[in-house]
């Protein structure tokens, strides 16, 4: 008998598990942005020593684990989970990550929806009685991700407008099954929804009626209105996703307009810094989390947020045959109350 189910698609945690620290790591574009004072470490370059962009970013969840076990002033010997992911072929950045680290290992794939699909499982687990402590991460990287999925960047291809910027970034959280929050209270997890986009360039209208679904369904399940929340952020829609996704959702009957956000929005200025659309990525939510929504909450400036992670769930080979591009969305309410 499922005991902590709720509705169709929210699990509402009997024990919230606190989110005791966080760390955030960003590029130098990431780094000019009006979020900077939020990041915990900003590099003076894409490589930061490294001999690839991969490399890079793989050190970049390495080092951002290593800096929030650091202000949770615990060791990788007391984490009992590590979930991470990333967007490269076979999850590379957050496997040779876990190579380094001394941790039971959970290799996710939600694309850009990663930082809330980690949020979500290691907070069951703990409630579930399973773990004391998870070390949740996810990262992107300018580079690799234009590399993987677009073209190289020496040719120089025309960006339309409607694209948006990949963060460099990683962003880790501590959830422990102690703590004084926040809290992650629910967890509503996301259906698979294809809108039939097929262009690579307009990620935000591919996300954004996986975003519509996952949040009218928590609504519904949970008996939550825009009203109860102090922030509504999505991950990595950017303008035309989070246009779209106001839209629908007043079709649906819930005017989110006043608490609503995006993190590809606020983490680029984006006419100054010519990023169209805005920015995307796995380490978009994961660091404007980490950084600006984790240490709001701790100041009292916000005291309950819906994170929404979005991801578009294709691959060079599936948009090389023509296919269509899946979303999902994945959320999270982390609150200052256990309520």
């Amino acid at each position: 008998m499922t005991l902590k189910r709720i509705g169709t698609q929210t699990v509402k945690l009997e024990n919230p598990p606190s989110i005791i620290s966080t760390a955030s790591i960003v590029g130098p574009k990431e780094g000019e942005g009006p979020l900077k004072e939020y990041f915990d470490m900003i590099l003076e370059d894409d490589l930061w020593g490294q001999e690839s962009w991969e490399k890079c970013e793989s050190k970049l969840q390495e080092e951002a684990v290593k800096m929030a076990l650091t202000n949770a002033e615990l060791t990788e010997s007391d984490i009992n989970y590590l979930f991470s992911g990333d967007l490269l072929n076979q999850i590379i950045s957050s496997s040779y990550c876990a190579r380094q680290l001394s941790m039971p290992y959970f290799g996710l794939y939600g694309a850009c929806s990663t930082m809330a699909q980690s949020l979500s499982l290691g907070a069951m687990t703990i409630d579930g009685g399973f773990a004391d402590y998870v070390a949740c991460v996810t990262s992107s990287h300018f580079s690799s991700a234009e590399r993987q999925f677009r073209y190289p960047l020496e040719f120089g291809n025309q960006r339309p407008f409607s694209s948006q910027w990949t963060i460099t970034g990683s962003g880790a959280a501590i959830v422990s099954s102690t703590g004084n929050g926040p809290f992650v209270t629910y967890v509503t997890t996301g259906k698979v929804i294809d809108a039939g986009i097929k262009d690579v360039n307009n990620m935000g209208a591919a996300m954004a009626p996986a975003a519509v679904d996952t949040i009218s369904n928590h609504f519904k399940d949970t008996g939550y209105t825009p009203d109860d929340y102090d922030l509504i952020i999505t991950g990595d829609l950017g303008f035309v996703g989070k246009d779209i996704t106001s839209d629908l959702l007043k079709q649906e009957g819930y005017d989110i307009s006043e608490v609503f956000n995006d993190s590809g929005i606020k983490i680029f200025a984006h006419k100054e810094q010519d990023t169209h659309a805005g920015g995307s990525g796995c380490g978009c939510s994961a660091v404007v989390f980490a950084g600006y929504v984790y240490k709001e909450l701790l100041k009292g400036s916000l005291n309950k947020v819906l994170l929404i992670s979005t991801g578009a769930l294709h691959s060079p080979i599936s948009t090389q045959q023509g296919e269509s591009i899946p979303g999902i969305a994945h959320a999270v309410t982390i609150s200052n109350s256990k309520e």
